[in-house]
């Protein structure tokens, strides 16, 4: 075995050993002890060192294409998500890319502890690959435009309510001083790792489970 494929097994071993939310709903840094936050930072920095995809923008977006699921983060935003007040609970968190119209949109399913209600918040935007000052050509780094925010409830009592999916659309906040950006700092058929222009953390899984969601 490789030292990338040992790699991103011990990585993908240690998230699925603190995955215990059986709503498949992601982790963030600040559900976990210090030690095992910088365990995860390692094993993502030693998996980034040996990226077989360095140029994704250049040479490989076909894999980033199709719907990822968040398994890891440490950005404020998903902390956020994971303590919604009035017993609401986060599940599932996509990303969905499409590479030729150069947008994609995140999902985050949410539902009441109790079942009493399910939804979902879905945040669409467009990106362009990013310049960096000391590349020749945009190679990792994209810039992206928040378009819209969704939210929407799926059902109340067990019964659908197409009325109110969704029941408010809002647009989306941006960065005023300059674009937001991510890096894809690893990339391959089945894992991507990205990081925010904060410097904040994103492991994302490919996922074959999203219902039909256009951008």
């Amino acid at each position: 075995m490789n030292n990338q494929l040992l790699i991103k097994e011990k990585l993908q071993a240690t998230l699925e050993k603190i995955q215990t939310n059986s709503d498949g709903s992601p982790i963030t840094d600040l559900q976990l002890d210090k030690t095992l936050v910088e365990q995860i930072e390692q094993l993502t920095t030693e998996l980034e060192s040996v990226n077989p995809n360095p140029n994704p923008l250049l040479y490989a977006t076909y894999l980033l294409e199709g719907a990822w699921q968040l398994q890891y983060s440490t950005a404020k935003e998903i902390r956020t998500l994971t303590s919604l007040p009035l017993g609401l609970n986060l599940g599932k968190v996509y990303q969905v890319i499409d590479v030729a119209n150069k947008l994609f949109f995140n999902l985050a399913k949410v539902k009441h502890s109790l079942g009493l209600v399910s939804g979902y918040v879905k945040v669409t935007a467009s990106f362009e690959p990013a310049k960096e000052d000391l590349e020749p050509l945009a190679n990792k780094r994209i810039n992206v435009y928040f378009d819209k925010r969704y939210l929407s409830i799926e059902n109340i009592v067990g019964i659908n309510t197409p009325k109110l999916n969704p029941f408010k659309v809002v647009p989306a906040n941006n960065p005023t001083s300059r674009p937001a950006t991510l890096d894809i700092t690893y990339l391959d058929e089945t894992l991507r790792i990205g990081r925010g222009g904060d410097g904040s953390l994103f492991i994302l899984s490919k996922s074959y489970d999203l219902p039909d969601f256009n951008c």
